[in-house]
């Protein structure tokens, strides 16, 4: 139990520091591992290349060796078969043994041609499979270079996006903010035109109204016969 609770407590803390990390430093960090990387490739793949450079070069110098000892001991096999033409016993003895010495030498250089041959066909696989990797991991190394570019470009439309959609929270907090005040206004207009309408209803039920209502309507008359009166003095109809 003790040990699921750690695993769960490392778990949760790795995913709350992955959130909580900069994607733009996250992007560069995978480009400086892969660089990191390549660099380490190429010390290695130069290494291996270098060592196949050097079995050529001994397998050149072993093959010369060996031919020099199979002429040589040649040499000795016909002047060991002279001397005994020539009834030399010692030029016999002499030039055998030596064909011998060298044909001991040709065996050792032979073989140790044969093995520099098998390290070298080791030694060109690996330096094939070593450019492959940093050719490989070039590739990489640029895609993650393009990839930066893309998702620094994203991040900024994100970022903005973000500016944006802030702004717009804030125009609709104030809009929001604002518009009770503005239904008080309205409120209090209408209940001010309420009111006086009720005002006026009250006083024109009223002998005070009723007697205010009256000279108005009188007042009215008499300018309407003052009108006809002119109206008759111009000879208008």
């Amino acid at each position: 139990m003790f040990k699921r609770v750690i695993n769960y407590l490392k778990t949760l803390f790795r995913v709350k520091a992955e959130s909580a990390m900069d994607p733009e430093i996250e992007i560069e960090q995978a480009i400086d591992e892969a660089r990191k990387q390549d660099r380490q490739l190429r010390n290695q793949a130069a290494k291996v290349i270098a060592h196949r450079e050097q079995l050529e070069s001994r397998i050149e110098k072993a093959a010369d060796q060996a031919g020099e000892s199979r002429e040589m001991a040649k040499q000795a096999l016909l002047r060991a078969e002279r001397a005994q033409v020539e009834g030399d016993t010692a030029g016999v003895e002499k030039w055998t043994n030596t064909a011998s010495s060298l044909a001991m030498k040709l065996q050792a250089s032979e073989g140790n041609l044969e093995s520099l041959k098998s390290q070298y066909e080791i030694a060109v696989a690996q330096a094939d499979e070593a450019s492959s990797a940093v050719q490989g991991n070039a590739m990489r190394v640029q895609e993650l270079a393009a990839k930066r570019m893309q998702l620094l470009g994203q991040i900024q439309q994100a970022k903005m996006q973000e500016e944006v959609n802030k702004a717009v929270e804030s125009m609709s907090g104030a809009l929001e903010h604002d518009a009770p005040s503005l239904e008080r206004v309205e409120n209090k207009i209408e209940e001010r035109l309420a009111h006086a309408k009720a005002s006026a209803e009250v006083a024109s039920a009223t002998p005070e109204g009723a007697e205010a209502e009256l000279r108005s309507a009188v007042s009215l008359a008499k300018a309407d016969d003052k009108l006809a009166e002119l109206r008759a003095e111009l000879g208008l109809n």
